[in-house]
């Protein structure tokens, strides 16, 4: 199945093209460059020999991380599905980033680090060696605190721009190259309106104030 994988969740969006788990083509946002997705996925195709009516399957990166980004992505799975007969897989960004963790021969205890904003972080901590990985702790959010103590305990930490709070830390992206073999793995295929993005904390609404009279 040729598959197009789409990782907005992070500062550095990528789109990759693949065969199974062959990639075929992958174009990255340049960083500081806003690319339009649509161009993003335009030119992968293009890199890939392929036209939208060759996909069958679309992977998209789940997050957590930009809320507006993996929005963005969901939102163009689901009308690419409306369109055409394709099928929708999601799949966690931070298992992307520990994929790739494994790829870039990081092993041990890695913890998976993603900001959360309001000087919190999303963590999730893996074994990893060369032929498995074990997520060992599910996703959670901690304080900066206990970025820290958790940094201080030993193991690696990973992830976007981690090295902001953790010099020692090891930045990793998650890519939709590695985005698209996870899918390809594990197809675990849904509707488009039953994507959702992982995001941790409660939802929550504050009603505007009534309008001022002038």
């Amino acid at each position: 199945m040729k598959i197009l994988a789409l990782e907005f969740s992070s500062a550095r969006r990528s789109v990759a093209v693949l065969d199974g788990a062959k990639v075929l083509a992958e174009k990255i946002e340049p960083a500081g460059v806003a690319v339009p997705p649509l161009r993003l996925i335009g030119d992968a195709l293009a890199a890939a020999g392929m036209k939208p009516p060759d996909i069958g399957g679309i992977a998209v990166g789940l997050g957590p991380g930009s809320y507006n980004g993996i929005r963005g992505a969901i939102a163009l799975a689901q009308g690419w599905q409306l369109g055409g007969n394709v099928k929708i897989i999601g799949v966690s960004s931070a298992e992307c980033i520990a994929a790739r963790a494994q790829t870039e021969n990081i092993f041990g205890r890695v913890s998976v680090v993603i900001d959360a904003q309001r000087n919190e972080f999303y963590i999730a901590t893996h074994e990893i060696t060369k032929k498995c990985q074990k997520r060992l702790y599910d996703l959670k959010i901690i304080t900066l605190t206990e970025l820290k103590n958790a940094a201080d305990s030993g193991g690696v930490i990973v992830g976007p721009e981690v090295t902001k709070w953790v010099a020692a830390g090891r930045v990793i992206y998650p890519d939709a190259a590695t985005l698209g073999r996870l899918a390809a793995a594990h197809p675990d295929f849904v509707a488009g309106d039953a994507l959702e993005p992982i995001y941790l904390r409660a939802t929550s609404f504050v009603k505007a104030p009534p309008a001022r009279s002038l």
